[in-house]
């Protein structure tokens, strides 16, 4: 078909309607409704089939209700585009399997794969059920008890040969200890004083007593402040080498003194110094004739300095070196026999204290001392100085506790620089049952005067038993007996003392 048919044809087409009555703008489409919710495919999709329209080239109205009804030769298929979801330029390219799929709904407790067994651990000790449980007063425990018993001394003076004479006893005895329970700094102490009464025998009648308190203050996490005080009360046996003269009853001796230092760590290095103030006094001598030997020649009081390094080997182990300076004062610048007896010392030491599996606890040092005296016509006195306690505990119910001392000592004994004493005690108990406890006790001591060939040895040995009723009732009973080999001619002696009493601690 030409170019110019064609243009006939549609001239013709015109004309007709014009002749029909019909306008141009009535056959034109009816206005676009406002824009709706797609619910169905599109009309533009869904496209009527060619038909002779379109075969001959000729455009059919844009009529909506016709097109909706001619749906029917419409294809049963969605084109390609329209099963797929709309995607946002942000999200192209994402699909479902990068999204992680929902959590299954949980309807009951998962089930519960069952624990291992715990490891064995060694039994914790148990406590004690007879211990006393102590005073509280705001954060520091007291714990105080009293004894009194009586008992039997076959030689309460002390004295060697016929001179010795029985007599029975009573005996009083009380006793506190101190402990606090701060979160920093520490209280603890101990205190005891005894009182003997002899029935048949007044003058050998003595008081007796020791004690230690100690503080310390937690300056900081490194420093430590060190305070302590100490006394002690003893009395001088009739036929001790110092008194010259016979004398009645037991003369007393007062030791007291106190210590303050100050404690510092340097990783597992701790440096200790410490300097201390001790006092001891003498009382007195009566003698028989009603008259009075005087002892004031042995007043003296005594300043020292002492520094101690040790280190942290083990949590168990901690080896140390110590250094000690002391002087000794004497309230007369001469004694008796007319000697100068102020004196100065130096010591060294070395030692450990140790914890070797909980079993074996304690502290042993070893050191050498060197004491000059004012009196030109008294030699130095040197010799080996050392302290040991150490506590075995090799089954629960058995402690076996050893202590050890050396020192040098003063004397007023013409000619003597001092004295040299060393003692040993092994103390050996063991519990036949929780409240029934045997304990056996043995010591050997040996005191040597420099310059006289004077010895003594004094061994001491004994049982004793404890019954325990309650945590506050108990009944002690012990066997003692005390034997002096003496250098000195008439100074032997031996003495056997029973006794039993009742304790009570709260």
């Amino acid at each position: 078909m030409t170019r110019r048919v064609a243009i006939l044809l549609l001239s013709g087409v015109a004309l007709a309607a014009s002749g029909s009555g019909l306008s141009v703008a009535q056959t034109q489409a009816p206005p676009a409704r406002a824009p709706q919710l797609r619910t169905a495919t599109p009309v533009y999709v869904a496209q009527p089939r060619p038909g002779p329209e379109a075969a001959t080239g000729l455009a059919t109205p844009a009529d909506p209700g016709a097109a909706a009804e001619g749906q029917v030769g419409l294809s049963p298929r969605q084109p390609p585009r329209a099963s797929r979801p709309v995607q946002a330029p942000a999200t192209r390219g994402v699909t479902q399997r990068q999204f992680r799929a929902p959590q299954p709904v949980v309807t009951g407790l998962p089930s519960v794969a069952e624990p291992a067994p715990p490891l064995r651990r060694r039994a914790a000790a148990e406590e004690d059920p007879y211990a006393a449980l102590g005073l509280r007063v705001g954060s520091i425990t007291l714990r105080p008890a009293i004894t009194n018993g009586v008992g039997y001394d076959t030689n309460p003076q002390r004295v060697s040969g016929a001179d010795r004479k029985g007599s029975p006893f009573s005996r009083h005895e009380g006793e506190l200890g101190i402990q606090s329970d701060w979160n920093v700094h520490e209280l603890s102490g101990q205190l005891r004083g005894g009182y003997s009464h002899y029935v048949r025998d007044k003058d050998a009648s003595r008081p007796d007593a020791d004690g230690t308190l100690s503080l310390r203050l937690d300056a900081t996490r490194d420093t430590r402040i060190l305070l302590e005080s100490r006394l002690r009360l003893d009395t001088q046996r009739p036929g001790s080498p110092d008194l010259d003269a016979a004398v009645t009853g037991r003369p007393q001796i007062y030791q007291y003194g106190g210590s303050a230092g100050i404690s510092h760590d340097i990783n597992r290095l701790q440096l200790t110094l410490r300097g201390s103030v001790d006092r001891s006094d003498y009382e007195d001598a009566s003698l028989s004739n009603g008259t009075k030997l005087s002892q004031k020649d042995r007043n003296q009081t005594q300043y020292g300095v002492r520094l101690r390094a040790s280190y942290e080997l083990t949590p168990g182990l901690r080896p140390f070196i110590q250094g000690e300076a002391d002087t000794r004062q004497f309230d007369q610048a001469r004694d008796s026999s007319g000697y100068a007896r102020s004196s100065t010392g130096l010591t060294g030491r070395v030692g450990s204290t140790f914890e070797l599996s909980r079993l074996v606890t304690g502290e042993i040092s070893v050191g050498y001392q060197d004491r000059a005296y004012d009196d030109n016509r008294l030699k130095n006195l040197r010799g080996f100085v050392g302290d040991a306690a150490v506590i075995w505990q090799p089954t629960p119910l058995t402690t076996v506790t050893l202590r050890g001392t050396s020192e040098l000592g003063d004397t007023t004994i013409a000619g003597s620089s001092g004295t040299t004493a060393r003692r040993a005690t092994l103390e050996i108990a063991h519990a036949l049952r929780r409240n029934l406890i045997v304990t056996g006790f043995g010591s050997l001591g040996r005191t040597e005067y420099d310059g006289q060939g004077l010895r003594e040895d004094l061994a001491t040995y004994g049982v004793r038993l404890d019954y325990k009723f309650t945590r506050s009732v108990s009944v002690r009973a012990s066997f003692t007996q005390e034997r002096l080999n003496s250098t000195a001619p008439g100074s032997d002696y031996t003495a056997n003392i029973a006794q039993v009493g009742l304790r009570l601690q709260f």
